[in-house]
């Protein structure tokens, strides 16, 4: 499959792993049918970076179901995760369901899909270490005598620099990748 326009990055939220959550969500797929989207989205690019969305604590969401959220996480490999306790809407039909997890453990559950999601990141943000990137120089950097600009995938990448690049498409070969953002330096 060809697809020439589909570009390098994509946010797909999932919202949660598990099929029975998702129909109470009022989600209109399923697991298999998401995971079977991530699919043709790789086989048309294999190196399309996907970000999504996550939320624990839905009521009655037993650890087994948020456990199959975390596996979900661990097929898709997200670039970068939106996720979120959830929290009741006045009006949804969600709001009138029995909340049945205290707080703390919505928050354990958030800290362990974090942390699960920090790896995920923390690999992707490490292959590009070597590679050269275009990368859009969007403004100075919080650190002296940088910039900082985004690759196509949106990841953002600290260079040496002046505002002179500001606004510039510039070739950096990557240095380093950390948690949250790239080091390069200006070719």
């Amino acid at each position: 499959m060809d697809v020439s326009k589909l570009c390098g990055a994509l946010h797909l939220p999932a919202q949660a792993g598990n099929n029975r959550i998702l129909k109470a969500m009022n989600r209109g797929y399923t697991r298999e049918h998401y995971l079977n989207i991530i699919g043709m989205l790789r086989k048309a690019r294999p190196d399309i970076k996907l970000t999504g969305d996550m939320i624990v604590g839905f009521p009655g969401e037993t650890e087994q179901e948020f456990e199959e959220s975390l596996s979900l996480m661990e097929n898709v490999r997200y670039f970068d995760l939106f996720s979120f306790i959830y929290s009741a809407r006045p009006g949804t039909r969600a709001a009138g369901l029995e909340d049945n997890l205290t707080r703390e453990e919505k928050l354990v559950r958030l800290e362990r899909l974090q942390r699960l999601q920090a790896i995920h990141s923390r690999i992707h943000n490490e292959s590009y270490a070597g590679t050269i990137q275009r990368v859009l120089v969007e403004g100075l950097a919080k650190r002296p005598g940088q910039v900082s600009g985004r690759i196509d995938s949106g990841r953002i990448v600290n260079l040496t620099g002046s505002h002179e690049l500001v606004g510039k498409l510039v070739d950096v070969r990557i240095l380093e990748g950390y948690a949250n953002s790239l080091l390069g330096e200006l070719l």
